[in-house]
């Protein structure tokens, strides 16, 4: 009975990884051939930096820093992501990253082409885009739009305004910060001037997402209050409003 137990232990400990220690993110993430492996994510990954963790389709692959870790932890590595990152991109190592739309305008010519982002499937409008929503592609200068992204992170999360193509160039315009206020939610609006900060409820009379303004109906008074949403359920208004135009995240923590 003891050798049976001592067997099965035996089992067990040979299947499970053994832990190299914690590994660092690299820098500049990168790959060379369309595997993505977790050598090419991490430094430091020893025997598994062969593991394949994805295949990149495109000049580059966005991954949840959620699915790193679970990747990782099944290769018997630790990374704590102690910068709390969302998301790493690792790109081909063939492919700059692209630093500014006017330099891809001043290039335009004949033959010239450029990396930019692109939807990778049709969106509806309301879709809010996800990392494998887009990717970077090679187009002809003359097709990169002015005010393009450079930054990945600059478009996820964010909501399509209408239906856009598959293969399109990713454009501003075409997107808008998610939903945070519906028509008729209660909505806490705070008026702050001066360190001075006070509240009042009532009853949004339209959609808004962080930063658009939002007219709050003040049930008590029946007077409309012209605000602006930073939060689902929160708006402010008065100076503060203002700031929040140009910069939604500025009340979300408050």
């Amino acid at each position: 009975m003891f050798r049976l137990i001592f067997s099965a232990l035996a089992m067990v400990i040979l299947a499970t990884p053994v832990l190299a220690g914690p590994v660092t993110l690299k820098a500049n993430p990168v790959d060379t051939d369309g595997r993505v492996t977790l050598g090419d994510v991490f430094d430091g990954a020893g025997s598994a930096a062969g593991v394949l963790i994805a295949n990149r389709a495109g000049p580059s692959v966005v991954f949840e820093t959620g699915y790193l870790q679970t990747q990782a932890l099944r290769a018997g590595l630790q990374w704590d992501n102690p910068r709390g990152l969302n998301r790493v991109v690792v790109r081909a190592a063939e492919v700059a990253p692209v630093t500014t739309p006017a330099s891809a305008t001043s290039s335009a010519r004949a033959g010239a082409t450029v990396e930019v982002l692109t939807y990778a499937r049709n969106l509806a409008a309301g879709d809010v885009l996800q990392p494998e929503d887009v990717v970077w592609t090679t187009v002809q200068a003359h097709q990169a739009t002015g005010g393009a992204p450079t930054d990945v992170e600059k478009v996820i999360g964010l909501t399509a305004r209408r239906a856009l193509r598959s293969g399109a160039p990713v454009a501003i315009r075409d997107l808008t910060a998610p939903q945070v206020i519906a028509r008729n939610d209660m909505v806490e609006v705070a008026f702050i001037s001066g360190g001075v900060k006070l509240t009042v409820t009532g009853r949004a009379t339209r959609n808004a997402a962080a930063g658009e303004a939002v007219p709050i109906l003040n049930l008590s008074s029946g007077r409309t209050i012209d605000a602006v949403a930073v939060a689902p359920g929160r708006a402010v208004a008065g100076p503060a409003a203002q700031t929040a135009r140009t910069d939604s995240t500025a009340f979300a923590a408050r």
